[in-house]
């Protein structure tokens, strides 16, 4: 190990050596991209791949794409995918709580992840090379930086997309539970009520809309209704549709009443919102000690002192 270190040593204080590890590291990089993209336009244009890819296509633009976007990645998907069964599950679900439904979505993913790992270090490498002043080491460093970016930087958008999908679930849950109740209340099955909640939030609440509806076209594909319900919370993700779907599977089990735990769910829920409120709003006095301290206070000083403090200064000089 540590005769390993004293070569890595002897090889970073050599420039040369630098240099010809850098243009062997860029010429395999060029070879591995221009590999990858004759693999690609050669399955864009076999016929076989094609007819496939239009034979699975859906009239939906967005999942023709999709289709034959993976059809020109099939032999490449195989080499890219993580080979843990539960890294491929995990990034499977943060996928589809993302709203990417498509069976095609995670080898986009993960294809997507290695040409930024590829193409990003050499943006950067063909941007440094107009910058003479750079010395070797500091673009290998960027390189590596840019790498990791393209490494990281798929799972960190992901990520934001799926907070930022659950934070719109959380904003239509309210709406969609009180209409939940009005209906059940009113005679309607718990299919026919999460149908008719569903057609009621098409245009206010799209995404919650769209979830509701899926659980009737499981329903009436033949799964029963509790694998749909936590289907459903599973595909969401967010904690007050899991806890009313666990509400609903033991009602159905028990055979209680659905509206009068429906009822009591909603008053608890908007207790519980409630709280949430008054906790947001007793952190607002926090949050604004540092806004008010960096931005409010130097300027109210300036206003109120500076004049003072001007004619001190005036004084000082006149008495000098």
């Amino acid at each position: 190990m540590e005769a390993f270190l004293d070569l890595l040593n002897s090889l970073a204080s050599d420039e040369v050596v630098l240099r010809r590890i850098l243009v062997g590291l860029s010429a395999g990089t060029m070879f591995v991209l221009g590999l990858g993209l004759t693999v690609l336009v050669m399955n864009f244009t076999s016929p076989v791949r094609r007819r496939m890819g239009l034979a699975e296509a859906t009239p939906d633009l967005k999942e023709r794409l999709m289709v034959s976007v993976s059809t020109a990645l099939g032999p490449v998907a195989s080499y890219v995918l993580p080979q843990k069964e539960l890294e491929r599950d995990s990034i499977t679900r943060q996928l589809v709580r993302a709203g990417f439904r498509s069976p095609q979505a995670l080898q986009v993913f993960y294809v997507t992840k290695s040409l930024l790992v590829v193409a990003l270090p050499l943006l950067v490498i063909s941007v440094t090379r107009m910058i003479p002043e750079l010395e070797t080491r500091s673009v290998l460093t960027y390189a590596m930086f840019a790498s990791g970016v393209g490494l990281l930087g798929p799972n960190i958008v992901l990520k934001k997309l799926v907070d930022k999908r659950i934070k719109l679930l959380r904003n239509g849950f309210p709406d969609a539970l009180d209409l939940l109740v009005v209906c059940v209340e009113s005679g309607l099955g718990l299919a026919a009520a999460i149908q008719r909640v569903a057609d009621e939030l098409d245009v206010s609440h799209t995404e919650l809309a769209f979830e509701l509806s899926t659980v009737n076209a499981e329903i009436r594909a033949g799964l029963q209704r509790e694998q749909a319900l936590r289907n459903l919370a599973d595909r969401t993700g967010l904690p007050d549709i899991r806890g009313l779907v666990g509400l609903l599977v033991q009602t159905m089990r028990f055979g209680t009443s659905i509206s009068d735990a429906l009822r009591v769910y909603s008053e608890e829920f908007r207790d519980k919102r409630m709280q949430r409120a008054e906790e947001q709003a007793a952190k607002m006095g926090t949050k604004l000690i540092f806004p008010l301290v960096f931005c409010m206070f130097p300027v109210f000083f300036i206003v109120a002192i500076g004049p003072a403090v001007l004619r001190i200064m005036d004084w000082m000089a006149s008495k000098a």
